[in-house]
């Protein structure tokens, strides 16, 4: 199989928007209603128990309203988008078992490759479920938990009971997440037990295929005290003339001593709307850190958050946001301090080019008990041509007054000095203007795993094709 990212590495816009033939084997009819709901249960088995909690988060997504900040959502339509899409695959553990046009879609994104190199663990879904899911035998033994979360549902109850949408993103959380309630589907389960240091990352993969669907996939992640785990994730869809939605959930639990590593790209079509919910608990002395980037969809709504509730906990936030004609990113970061000697720090980086919209909004909350808190904010935005955007939105609430919280945020376009300088060495303008944005978002690449570092900067040079004239 090839790897089209460490091999060759030749990667195009074509790759990720270029759509199979939907052969999907059920489509519910478009609109979320108690039906649908209900015949995602049934065709999932689920106990008595998930089936009361998605019912009840239905009944808050109709009750509640539209956001009305942000990016406008005023044309995405909930009732044209089909909530449960089933491929017309099973869940494989042998790469070799999965369908073809299925494998080929995964195989050009590099992915089982990069599994056999440097990866402790692979899943892959396709639209509303998992198509394979494997783990090295190794960490198995180890008890280290790595399937499906509609799996885990039937094998761990308890422990998906105790921790699935309770306390960390709870079923009334905002509009998207009542949604994400409802109608969850496949994503992926972890549990790294006391003391476990799993040295190579784990990774999912999500891939939307179908027209006018939506992807809700949740991904529940639990290090035990002591335990430690890098979690990789990316996501693409292919891109139509209708609108297509993504509403996943990240609820990750960092217990005490604990360290989790989350690194996204998320990487979808122009015609989607990323409306997605990323959250950590982190208990006493645990750290939990963010690596982001944002680029594809046309509104993204993204915010992942901390909740430092034990002392000494530790929050690190790094992420890129790339927005070019046509598109509204809306990203950020939030972190809020409920104990002790806590720390946070949010590094966020934008690029906006020829009418695009980036806009950084954050909170840093420190509560009346969280004494000796120290967080940091930094946000750096680069604006490219005519009609560019870039928008701050911090907002800082502290109730302590040992707490030093700071804020700086900078907004620059692409010097011509810089450029001419680079001209002057033998580079084209194009070229050289792609170095200055290489430097730019050298802080994230430098953060990602190797492969996907070498991703996020083809990306963003893709996008980057034609940004003279």
């Amino acid at each position: 199989m090839k790897n089209t990212l460490s091999k060759n590495y030749t990667i195009d816009r074509s790759m990720f928007d270029a759509a199979n033939k939907d052969t999907s084997r059920y489509k519910a009819a478009p609109g979320l209603t108690r039906d649908v709901v209900l015949q995602i249960s049934k065709e999932k088995n689920e106990p008595a128990w998930m089936l009361e909690k998605r019912l009840k988060a239905y009944e808050y997504f109709m009750a509640a309203e539209m956001p009305t900040w942000g990016p406008d959502l005023s044309e995405l339509d909930l009732d044209t988008i089909s909530y449960f899409i089933q491929p017309d695959a099973r869940e494989e553990r042998s790469w070799d078992d999965v369908p073809e046009d299925i494998k080929q879609t995964f195989d050009k994104l590099g992915i089982p490759e990069a599994e056999k190199a440097a990866l402790a663990g692979v899943g892959a879904q396709y639209d509303s479920e998992m198509v394979y899911h494997n783990i090295k035998e190794d960490l198995a033994k180890q008890g280290v938990v790595f399937v499906n979360m509609d799996t885990a549902v039937h094998e761990y109850p308890e422990m998906v009971k105790k921790y699935f949408m309770t306390q960390c993103v709870p079923i009334n959380d905002h509009k998207f997440v009542m949604m994400h309630g409802a109608v969850w589907s496949g994503g992926t389960f972890i549990y790294i037990p006391k003391g476990v240091k799993v040295a190579l990352p784990l990774q999912a993969y999500f891939r939307m295929n179908t027209e006018s669907g939506g992807q809700f996939e949740h991904t529940l992640i639990i290090a035990d005290e002591g335990a430690e785990v890098q979690y990789i994730e990316g996501c693409s869809a292919p891109r139509y003339t209708t609108n297509s939605i993504h509403a996943g959930c990240v609820e990750i639990f960092v217990h005490k001593h604990a360290r989790v590593s989350y690194f996204s790209i998320e990487n979808w079509s122009k015609n989607t709307y990323n409306l997605n919910t990323k959250r950590a608990l982190v208990d006493e002395c645990g750290v939990i850190d963010w690596v982001n980037g944002n680029m594809g969809s046309g509104k993204t709504m993204l915010y992942p958050s901390s909740v430092l509730r034990g002392r000494g906990a530790k929050s690190d936030s790094l992420g890129i946001a790339f927005a070019g004609d046509g598109q509204d990113q809306d990203t950020g970061a939030k972190v809020i301090h409920a104990a002790p000697e806590t720390t946070s720090t949010i590094r966020a980086k934008s690029i906006s080019r020829s009418g695009g919209i980036a806009s950084y909004r954050g909170l840093v909350q420190v509560k009346k008990k969280a004494e000796h808190t120290v967080s940091s904010v930094e946000c750096d935005a680069l604006l490219i041509g005519d009609g560019a955007v870039s928008q701050t939105f911090p907002y800082m609430d502290v109730a302590n007054s040992t707490a030093q919280v700071a804020h700086e945020a900078r907004v620059g376009r692409i010097g011509d000095e810089e450029v001419f300088y680079l001209m002057s060495r033998g580079l084209n303008k194009e070229r050289a203007m792609q170095l200055v944005v290489n430097g730019f978002i050298e802080p994230v690449i430098k953060a990602l795993p190797l492969e996907y570092a070498l991703e996020l900067n083809r990306l963003i040079e893709i996008e980057m094709e034609g940004a003279i004239g």
